[in-house]
């Protein structure tokens, strides 16, 4: 048993980094606003996964499934709010670019 949740410990955790490596690289590479908002989605999604193998391999699903739920929660409103100021931005600048915000100032 202890082979197996080691198992399940390192595919785990190798996976977790590789999709928030993949998320990092996409919000900080990305001029993209909707890249951007995905990229944010995949972070907050191996932030969820490492919660649910926390709590698989410590014994407390009740308290990761509930912190989950929470989260998932969370983020439908942070993503939600954040997908309204992008459309607000295209309508405005006709463009997803990044760079085109600064036309925003004063």
């Amino acid at each position: 048993m202890i082979a197996h949740a080691q198992t399940l410990f390192a595919a785990g955790v190798i996976f977790i980094i590789l999709l928030a490596v993949t998320a990092l690289y996409c919000i900080l590479v990305s001029r993209n606003l909707i890249r951007m908002l995905i990229g944010l989605e995949l972070l907050v999604k191996a932030v969820t996964l490492l919660i649910a193998l926390a709590g698989y391999l410590g014994g407390h699903m009740a308290l990761a499934q509930t912190m989950i739920i929470t989260m998932i929660v969370i983020e439908v409103v942070v993503i939600a709010v954040a997908a309204g100021i992008v459309i607000g931005a295209h309508r405005h600048n006709h463009s997803l670019d990044v760079r085109t915000l600064r036309n925003l100032k004063g």
